[in-house]
C-alpha cells in the first residue's frame, strides 16, 4: 500500500502525540470524503447539462447552494452564452438574495447590489449558445468551493464556501469582479467564519432574525474569533 506523508505544525504533532490520535486512520477517512465529493462535483459539472437537474447528485450541497447554480445557468442561457462562468454563479449567488455569502460580503463592506452592477459591466457576446455546459473556470470554482469546505471542517457546502471558491478560482471573471472590489481570499475567510460563530452565537442566545444578528456580532463578539484566527494562521503559516 502506497505511503503518503503528512506534514504538521509542531504544535499540532505535538498535541496528536499526546492525544494518541490514530493519524493514519484520521487522514484515511477525511481522504475518502473529500475524494467522494470531490468526484461528485466534477461528474455533475463535466457533462452536458440537458434539461435535467445538474444539481441532483450534489446531496452535500446546502438547498440554497443548489438555487444557485440553477440560477447561474439560466443565467448563462438568457445571455447567450455557450457555457456556464464564475460570472453566471456570482450573479447566481447575488440573485439568490439571503444566502450566507451576501451577509459575508456585507461584513467586509462589499455591498451584492454593487458586484451585481460590476458583472452587468462585463462585455457579454452573445453567441447563440445554450449553456449546455459549465465552463472551466467555473468548473474550477466548484471543485475549490468543495475544497473550501472540506478545509474549514464543514460537512456540507454552501453558498459561503462558494464565495471563497469563486476568489480561489484565478482566472474566472466572477473572482476578478469580487477581487476589484478589494475582497481578498484570506479576509473572506475569516468572515466566513466570523458570520459562522455569529450565526451559532445568535441561535444559541435564541435571536429570531439573522439579518439584525450579524451586524453586532460581527462588530463586538466575533472580534476574538477573528484575532484568533490571524494567529492561527500566522502560526501555521496559512
Amino acid at each position: 500500500m502506497p505511503k503518503i506523508n503528512v506534514y504538521l505544525p509542531d504544535d499540532l504533532a505535538d498535541t496528536v502525540k499526546e492525544t494518541g490520535l490514530p493519524v493514519s486512520a484520521v487522514c484515511q477517512r477525511a481522504l475518502e470524503v473529500s475524494v467522494k465529493r470531490v468526484s461528485a462535483i466534477r461528474a455533475a459539472v463535466l457533462g452536458d447539462l440537458g434539461d435535467e437537474d445538474p444539481t441532483a447528485a450534489l446531496t452535500h450541497f446546502t438547498q440554497r447552494a443548489k438555487d444557485v447554480i440553477k440560477l447561474a445557468i439560466g443565467g448563462a442561457r438568457e445571455r447567450g452564452a455557450a457555457e456556464v462562468g464564475t460570472r453566471d454563479l456570482l450573479l447566481g449567488m447575488i440573485t439568490e438574495g439571503a444566502n450566507l455569502a451576501l451577509h459575508v460580503l456585507r461584513s467586509i463592506d462589499v455591498e451584492p447590489a454593487v458586484a451585481r452592477r460590476e458583472v452587468g459591466q462585463l462585455e457579454s457576446p452573445t453567441s447563440g449558445g445554450e449553456a449546455r455546459r459549465i465552463g472551466a473556470t467555473a468548473a474550477n470554482a466548484l471543485e475549490l468551493t468543495v475544497i473550501e469546505a472540506i478545509a474549514l471542517g464543514h460537512n456540507y457546502v454552501g453558498c459561503e464556501h462558494l464565495l471563497l471558491g469563486l476568489l480561489a478560482e484565478p482566472d474566472g471573471a466572477g473572482g476578478e469582479v469580487l477581487r476589484g472590489l478589494g475582497v481578498e481570499l484570506r479576509a473572506a475567510r475569516h468572515a466566513v467564519g466570523a458570520t459562522l460563530s455569529g450565526y451559532q452565537l445568535a441561535k444559541e442566545a435564541g435571536a429570531s432574525p439573522v439579518q439584525n444578528l450579524l451586524a453586532d456580532a460581527i462588530g463586538t463578539a466575533l472580534a476574538p474569533v477573528l484575532t484568533r484566527l490571524d494567529k492561527l494562521e500566522e502560526r501555521v503559516g496559512a
